[in-house]
C-alpha cells in the first residue's frame, strides 16, 4: 500500500498544481464518463431486471458507498426543521429515477442524454412560476431556443414519438422539480445535510415500486447492479467536487461530452446508430442551457447566491 501511495504522490502533486478551472474540467470529464458508463450498465442489466428494481439497487449500493460519509459526520448532520420537504424531495427524486431508468432500457442512449440536457430549462420555468423569480428577454430567448431543440429531437407530427424519449423528457421535468426543492432547502440547510437526507430517503422510497415487480437477481446480475450503483455514486462525487473547484459556467461545457460518450457506447455495445437530428437538437438544447447557466451566474454574483448545477437524475 505504501508503494501505491508513493506512486500516486507525484500525480496528486501535479493535479494540485493545476489551476482550479482545469481541475474542475478534468473532474467533470471523469463524471461524464462515469455517468455514461452507468447508463450503459443500466441498459445491459435491463435485459434481465425491471427498471424499478434497478433503481432500488442503484440507491442501495450508493448508500453503501456513502456509509463512511455518515460515520465521519455523525448524526448531527440530520438536524433539520424541514423533514417534510426533505421527504417530498426524495419522493420526487425517486419518481424521476423510475422514468429515467425506464427510458434508458428502451431508448437509444444518445436520445436519453440529449433529453437530460433539458432539466435546466424546466428549472428556469419553475423558478419563474413557482418561486416568483424574474427573467428578462435574453433568458426567455434561451428558453425558446432550448425548447426548439426538444422539438428537433422529438419531431412531433413528422415522425412517431418514441416512448423512451418521452419518458426521458418526463424524467427531466420531475427532476427539475426536485432541483427547485433543493434550491429552497439550500437557503437553510447545509450541503452535507442535503446529501444525507437524499441518501437516507432514496433507498426505502425506491424499494416500494421495486417490490411490485421484484425478482431476485442472480449473483452475476447482482454484480452488475453493484457496479452500476458504485459507478453512479462515484459520478455524483466527481460532479460535486468539479463544481467546488470552479464556477459552473467554466466547467459546464464539458458536460456535452455525455452525448458523445452515449453515442459511442450505444453504437459499440448495443448497435445503436444515433440520428443526426438527435445531435443537432441536443446541441441546441445544450447551448441554451449554457447561456442560462451563464446568466444565472451573473445574477447570483450580484445577489451573492449560489447556483445549483444541472445534475443528471440517475
Amino acid at each position: 500500500m505504501k508503494q501505491i501511495a508513493t506512486l500516486a504522490d507525484p500525480f496528486a502533486a501535479a493535479y494540485l498544481r493545476l489551476p482550479g478551472q482545469i481541475r474542475g474540467m478534468l473532474l467533470l470529464l471523469c463524471a461524464t464518463i462515469l455517468f455514461s458508463g452507468m447508463h450503459a450498465l443500466i441498459r445491459h442489466a435491463g435485459e434481465a431486471q425491471h427498471p424499478f428494481e434497478m433503481a432500488f439497487f442503484r440507491n442501495l449500493f450508493g448508500f453503501i458507498v456513502l456509509a463512511p460519509f455518515f460515520l465521519r459526520y455523525g448524526f448531527s448532520i440530520l438536524r433539520t426543521q424541514r423533514l417534510g420537504l426533505h421527504a417530498l424531495r426524495g419522493t420526487v427524486h425517486v419518481g424521476s429515477m423510475l422514468l429515467f431508468f425506464s427510458a434508458v432500457t428502451i431508448a437509444p442512449l444518445a436520445t436519453v442524454a440529449a433529453m437530460t440536457f433539458t432539466a435546466p430549462l424546466f428549472v428556469t420555468l419553475g423558478a419563474v412560476f413557482l418561486l416568483g423569480e424574474k427573467i428578462r428577454h435574453r433568458r426567455v430567448g434561451a428558453l425558446l431556443l432550448g425548447f426548439a431543440g426538444v422539438m428537433i429531437v422529438l419531431r412531433p407530427g413528422i415522425s412517431e414519438l418514441e416512448t423512451g424519449a418521452l419518458l426521458a423528457l418526463g424524467s427531466s421535468v420531475i427532476w427539475a422539480t426536485a432541483l427547485l426543492m433543493i434550491k429552497v432547502l439550500s437557503r437553510t440547510e447545509s450541503s452535507v445535510t442535503l446529501i444525507a437526507y437524499m441518501t437516507l430517503f432514496l433507498t426505502p422510497l425506491s424499494a416500494i415500486p421495486a417490490a411490485f415487480v421484484w425478482q431476485w437477481p442472480t449473483w452475476e446480475e447482482l454484480g452488475w447492479l453493484a457496479l452500476m450503483g458504485t459507478v453512479g455514486t462515484a459520478g455524483h462525487l466527481f460532479l460535486a467536487q468539479a463544481f467546488r473547484e470552479a464556477d459552473a459556467t467554466t466547467v459546464l461545457p464539458v458536460d456535452f461530452l455525455r452525448l458523445i460518450w452515449a453515442s459511442l457506447l450505444g453504437y459499440f455495445l448495443f448497435g445503436q446508430i444515433p440520428e443526426a437530428l438527435v445531435w443537432v437538437g441536443g446541441a441546441v438544447i445544450f447551448s441554451s442551457t449554457i447561456y442560462l447557466a451563464y446568466r444565472e451566474a451573473v445574477v447570483s454574483r450580484r445577489t451573492r447566491k449560489e447556483t445549483n448545477p444541472p445534475i443528471p437524475p440517475g
